[in-house]
């Protein structure tokens, strides 16, 4: 980061302003919050793990106080950065957590040796007709009756990932109460005979959050996701699972590995 004459501060670290574009139909506070948590990943922000105070900041994007405030509001509270009163903002030094994509992609057993604490909470299920894509997935006919579950993950009490997951109602008959006992994928087909299963296949994009995971994993309006979709397979090679799960993208990195 350096600091012109102007005053203005320079996030790209080779000499080249980032304008932040009014009427774009993105609010300018979420611009100039993305903007600071690319550069503070760069390591061209903060890297003396404090922020340059508002004045410079608001010079730099050419907004108001107010207009900044809210963009430094945002990422506080999704954990990039941390106010304190009469010192000034900082940067959250909590490294991200990599979750493991292989063979056997489990949460708790992928975390284990990152955090103290992990559990996943049922917060809706429902018996519906499968779509096209969750049909596909499971190798089902077309609106065939299908187990959904809505979940939440946590890691030393944040919110890391929210799932949408679905099952073959007919061979998995009660498996949302079977989930809400467990409290785990592995430990519920476990009561279906199921001692194992293996993932089949992962499609990783990045999209920004919708208004369910802003609210369940504590973000603000613009905040990116990193969304898994996923099917898990029986030692036959049957499919069991087809979901799609919400990283947050500041919190968590996946890391694919060919290895079981």
């Amino acid at each position: 980061m350096t600091i012109g004459k102007t005053g203005a501060v320079d996030l790209s670290g080779q000499g080249q302003e980032q304008a932040v574009k009014r009427k774009s139909g993105v609010a300018l506070w979420r611009q100039i919050a993305d903007q600071i948590r690319q550069a503070i990943s760069a390591g061209t922000l903060g890297a003396d793990g404090k922020l340059p105070p508002e004045m410079v900041l608001s010079e730099r994007f050419g907004v108001n106080r107010h207009t900044l405030r809210s963009a430094i509001a945002a990422l506080v509270q999704e954990g990039v950065l941390r106010a304190e009163q009469g010192r000034g903002t900082f940067v959250e030094s909590r490294q991200k957590l990599s979750y493991p994509i292989s063979a056997r992609t489990r949460f708790s057993t992928g975390l284990r040796s990152q955090t103290r604490d992990r559990r996943s909470n049922l917060l809706a299920h429902a018996v519906e007709p499968a779509g096209k894509r969750v049909a596909e997935g499971l190798g089902l006919p077309e609106d065939a009756p299908v187990v959904r579950l809505e979940t939440l993950s946590e890691a030393d009490d944040r919110p890391v990932s929210r799932a949408t997951s679905w099952f073959d109602a007919e061979r998995f008959p009660g498996y949302a109460e079977a989930y809400a006992e467990t409290g785990s994928i592995t430990l519920a087909f476990q009561r279906y005979g199921i001692e194992d299963y293996f993932r089949k296949s992962t499609l990783v994009s990045a999209r920004h959050a919708d208004a369910a995971d802003l609210a369940d994993l504590k973000l603000s309006a613009g905040a990116i996701v990193l969304v898994a979709v996923a099917v898990n397979v029986d030692a036959e090679g049957v499919p069991i699972q087809y979901a799609e799960t919400r990283f947050v993208a500041d919190r968590v990195e996946l890391s694919v590995s060919t290895e079981a």
